[in-house]
Formats: C-alpha cells, sequence, structure tokens
C-alpha cells in the first residue's frame, strides 16, 4: 500500500496535518493536546484500514478479470450495495455477460462457417469431378466429334454453374459482411418486375410459358433497384423451373398506406409442408428440388429483402403450386 506514491503523498499530507492540528492544540491546554492527539491517530487509522480494504477489493476485481481473460464468463462480481467499487463491479459484469454473448456468437459463426465451407466444397467438387472425366475423355483422338461436341457443352454447363455459385456466394458474403450499402432511391415496381424478367425470358420461351402481370404503374417503394431485381429474379427463376412447360407464373402488386407488395405465383409441384421453415436457409434442398439446384438462389433472395427492411414469405401446397410475397415497408 505505501509503494503507491498517490497513498504516500496522501498519508504525508493527512500526517502534517495532524502534526500541524497537535501543535496548536498543545498550545492551548494538556486536554486540546490529548484530544488532538488522540483524534488525529483514530483518523489515520481509520484512512488506511479503509484504504487497505479498498487495496483487497481491488485485488479481488484484479483476479476476477484474470479469470474472466481467460474465458471464465461465469463469475458474477455485483453486490447489492451502493458506492463506486460496486459501481465498478456492476460494469465489469456488464462486460464479462458481453463478452460471453460474443463468444457464444463466434462459436456459432465457426460452426456455421465449417459447414457452410463443407456445403461449398460439396457442389463444386461435384461439376469438378464431372468435368475432369469429360477432359480425360476428350484427350481420345478417336473420340466421334458428335460424342465431342456433347462434352464441350457439357463441360460449359459446369463452367457456367461453378461462375454463378461463386459469383452468388461472393455476394450473399458481401451482404452478411455488411459491406453492402442499399440504395434508397424510388422503385417503380413496374420497372423493377420488367428489369427482373429480362434475365429469365430464354426459359420462359423455351419453356412456353404464361405470364400474367397485374399491377398499378404508378405503385412503388424506397430501396435499391440492383440488388432487388437480384432478389426477384432468384423467385422467378424458381417459378420457371417449377413450372411446367405452357403453365403459367402470375406477377402481381399492390400497395396500402403500411407498404408495397409484390407476389410471384405459379402453379407447379409446390413446397413440402416440412420444408417450408427452412426454404430460406442457405444450402437447404427441399425434397422437390432439382438435381442443379444448390440451395442459394432463395436464401440471397431473402438477405437481400430483409437487409433493406422488408419481409419475404412463402405460401405453397404440394401440387398446386407456391406464391413469394415480398414486403416493402414505407418510412413515416
Amino acid at each position: 500500500m505505501f509503494r503507491n506514491r498517490e497513498f504516500r503523498t496522501f498519508f504525508i499530507s493527512l500526517s502534517v496535518i495532524a502534526i500541524g492540528t497537535i501543535s496548536i492544540a498543545a498550545s492551548l491546554s494538556r486536554e486540546a493536546f490529548i484530544m488532538a492527539v488522540v483524534s488525529s491517530l483514530l483518523f489515520i487509522a481509520v484512512t488506511v484500514l479503509f484504504t487497505r480494504w479498498r487495496y483487497s477489493e481491488i485485488k479481488k476485481l484484479s483476479g476476477y478479470l484474470r479469470q474472466i481473460s481467460s474465458g471464465n464468463y461465469t463469475l458474477d462480481v455485483r453486490d447489492n450495495f451502493e458506492g463506486e467499487l460496486s459501481i465498478l463491479k456492476s460494469e465489469i459484469y456488464k462486460v464479462t455477460r458481453k463478452l460471453s454473448e460474443q463468444g457464444a456468437h463466434l462459436r456459432t459463426d465457426k460452426i456455421e462457417l465449417t459447414k457452410g465451407l463443407s456445403d461449398i466444397s460439396h457442389q463444386l467438387k461435384t461439376p469438378l469431378t464431372s468435368m475432369l472425366v469429360m477432359v480425360d475423355l476428350l484427350s481420345d483422338a478417336d473420340l466421334p466429334e458428335a460424342e465431342r461436341k456433347e462434352f464441350t457443352g457439357n463441360i460449359r454447363q459446369q463452367l457456367k454453374r461453378i461462375e454463378w455459385l461463386v459469383s452468388s456466394l461472393l455476394k450473399l458474403s458481401k451482404i452478411d459482411a455488411g459491406t453492402v450499402s442499399f440504395k434508397k432511391d424510388r422503385i417503380l415496381v413496374k420497372d423493377l418486375v420488367n428489369k427482373a424478367l429480362e434475365a429469365v425470358l430464354v426459359p420462359i420461351d423455351i419453356k412456353e410459358q404464361h405470364i400474367n402481370i397485374q399491377g398499378g404503374g404508378t405503385m412503388g417503394f424506397e430501396g435499391d433497384m440492383n440488388w432487388t431485381a437480384e432478389a426477384l429474379i432468384n423467385l422467378l427463376k424458381n417459378a420457371v423451373e417449377h413450372t411446367d412447360e405452357q403453365g403459367k407464373i402470375t406477377i402481381l402488386w399492390d400497395e396500402n398506406v403500411l407498404y408495397t407488395e409484390i407476389r410471384v405465383a405459379d402453379h407447379g409441384e409446390g413446397i413440402a409442408r416440412e420444408d417450408l421453415p427452412y426454404i430460406f436457409k442457405r444450402f437447404y434442398k427441399g425434397k422437390n428440388a432439382s438435381e442443379d439446384s444448390v440451395g442459394i438462389g432463395l436464401a440471397m433472395a431473402y438477405s437481400i429483402v430483409t437487409n433493406q427492411g422488408g419481409d419475404l414469405q412463402v405460401k405453397s401446397d404440394l401440387g398446386k403450386g407456391t406464391e413469394f410475397l415480398l414486403k416493402f415497408y414505407k418510412q413515416v
């Protein structure tokens, strides 16, 4: 305790004041001298004892902090008293709880990262293995021209799949990291739908599907046109994929005082009820998912919409079709 320079200074100052008080009391009377000596000694003793107690409490807190730094977040240092040390203990406990929560989040993130890497590895392994086999076959000089063209086309298709997967994962990682700055522009739903439809016109034409569009030309919301179009494209791709040839896909929108809503409905095979709670989960593939599906598109659409303060819901019945509902809430 006396190694502390601040305490030494305080103790010396206190002693000087006590000596001065005793000297003045001695010049007055013997009784005043005795009272001054006793009072000064008691005051100094109480000060020293109180300071030692504070030092012991601070020492305990230092021990708690060492345990916390080593990863023990179960300590509860709070007490039910008032005072500076109690406030400090309460703040240390709050920090401990935050560290504990952050540690739990980090462990969860590591588990999710491991699962994600495993899923990505699995998704890349299949097309890469297929391409390696076809490349070996293409090295055969006696391979018929028709088969060579078929293998070349398959390799091109697998490369496009890998390119789409990597591009989607990069977009998702940007959204997860919070590095995407979503714009707040005025978007007309009519323009958004037209922009999204351009990306799926070819598969729609190949399958001779019919698009039913209903909605007002002046309805809109505030958001990012490019990113929201990306979300809508993924929903339309899902609808086209699960709708039969010459089937119908409906896109309609409406608005009220609270939000603007966009509905994308198909009359395809639908989604099983047990799959519905997980349909927006990354890399999740439902029972009716195609072999080429990787479970990225719907997860990306959900992330884009919700990160703009919107909401994305799904309704589906097996054999009747699926409807996705996007809601973009109006700013007050």
